[in-house]
């Protein structure tokens, strides 16, 4: 099998850890009952580059079982399991041998050396987590254009490069906006970032949360994920942003509202959640406490300046795994979190399984839509059918036995007539 990773004898640790999962997602043992019986991705190569841990392999055996020949990276250096990876490379009882390309730690030149691994098996679908499978079709391998009957993107930082990409009018297949949809984002960028992103960081420094300041810089909906979270370990809350709407919201759900400028004298624990770049810069770490914590949960580890950090610190140390000191020209020293990548993956093992269950299986029959559909859509960013949405959400209403009501025909009359 050809494959790139670390130690293929690590594979008994990662097969433990995705039975683990497997054990707490319903939702996909559900629908790896039905693929096995439909088949959806019969003769069709799947290309996937997600955070390689437990719950995103499981993802892959479940496309697999519907037929699916899966080529498998990951999507941040830091957050592949090199256990986990090994496990798809060795097989199951169940399961057969996957091609993987990911390794933890790889340079950001091997990283791409892994997207174009996998793209040089000519996939017929790409399941993105932050757009770099599509980039490299678009930068490297225009030839695949017209295989690809589509893909499916994971999360916010990649639904705004597809967006960028549909506006310039170079989209150059179906894409799914899997991020948007409300089984993934109500659940997934609150809930589950708000929980790993405290999992990364108490896990990484084993320090207290409670009376501390902690500055959340954006209020979308996985920093107000984060800044709920940090509310309930004992958190004093600042929020930054730059959208008035949301700094109203986060001003009514309790929490204070500043300009960074302002966040950054006062703050103990910083956490950027805004998918852009130059959010912490030296004018900020120039304001900061000695002992100031960063830590990062947008996609790209360009929200924190941390390649100034290096430059122009006075000293650089590392003061245990995945936490970088940085003493400044006054002696004050800030320290920041498994290198400004993505804290939750980097220093955890992600969001809960029960979170990541939603949103994989919105990505698993968003990728059978597009099979079911191929041929039909046009090349453009297209919205999660709601019908996909409502099955999810009913799907784990059932796996929590929870039951709800349902309209009656005189209900349904009622709301969609104009007459009282």
């Amino acid at each position: 099998m050809d494959c790139v990773i670390k130690d293929a004898s690590l594979y008994p640790s990662g097969e433990k850890k995705i039975e683990w999962v497997r054990r707490n997602m319903p939702l996909l043992n559900g629908l790896r009952a039905d693929f096995e019986k439909e088949r959806p991705f019969e003769g069709l190569t799947i290309g996937l580059s997600v955070h390689l841990e437990a719950k995103t392999a499981y993802l892959c055996r479940v496309l697999q079982a519907g037929g699916a020949n899966m080529i498998v990276t990951g999507s941040n250096p830091l957050s592949t399991q090199d256990d986990v990876a090994a496990a798809l490379v060795h097989g199951s009882e169940d399961f057969a041998p996957m091609h993987v390309y990911a390794t933890h730690g790889c340079t950001p030149a091997e990283y791409e050396a892994n997207i174009d691994r996998v793209l040089s098996h000519r996939p017929h679908i790409l399941i993105d987590d932050g757009g770099d499978l599509v980039s490299g079709v678009m930068e490297r391998h225009p030839e695949l254009k017209s295989r690809i009957l589509g893909g499916c993107e994971e999360t916010t930082t990649g639904v705004l490069r597809l967006k960028a990409m549909e506006k310039a009018g170079v989209m150059p297949f179906p894409m799914m906006d899997v991020n948007d949809a409300d089984c993934k984002h109500l659940f997934d960028n609150r809930y589950g970032t708000g929980q790993s992103v405290f999992d990364g960081i108490d896990r990484t420094t084993n320090l207290i949360v409670a009376g501390k300041t902690c500055v959340v810089a954006g209020y979308g909906w996985c920093g107000k994920g984060a800044a709920m979270r940090a509310k309930g370990l004992g958190a004093h809350v600042v929020v930054t942003e730059v959208d008035p709407v949301k700094a109203i919201e986060a001003i009514m759900d309790g929490f204070a509202v500043m300009p960074m400028a302002d966040a950054a004298a006062v703050g103990d624990l910083f956490i950027t959640v805004t998918g852009d770049r130059d959010v912490i810069t030296a004018e900020h770490f120039a304001r900061m406490k000695n002992g100031a914590i960063l830590c990062n949960a947008g996609h790209f580890d360009v929200e924190v300046d941390v390649k100034w950090l290096r430059e122009n610190a006075l000293e650089c140390r590392e003061m245990k795994p995945n936490i970088e000191g940085f003493r400044l020209d006054d002696s004050r020293w800030v320290y920041v979190l498994a290198q400004g990548r993505l804290v939750n993956l980097a220093s955890g093992d992600g969001h809960p399984a029960e979170i990541m269950d939603m949103s994989f299986a919105i990505q698993a029959l968003s990728a059978r839509h597009l099979v079911r559909e191929r041929g039909k859509l046009e090349n453009r960013l297209y919205a999660v059918p709601r019908d996909i949405d409502e099955q999810v959400a009913r799907r784990k209403l059932l796996a929590m036995g929870v039951g709800i009501d349902a309209l009656t025909p005189a209900q349904q009359d009622y709301l969609q007539s104009w007459r009282v």
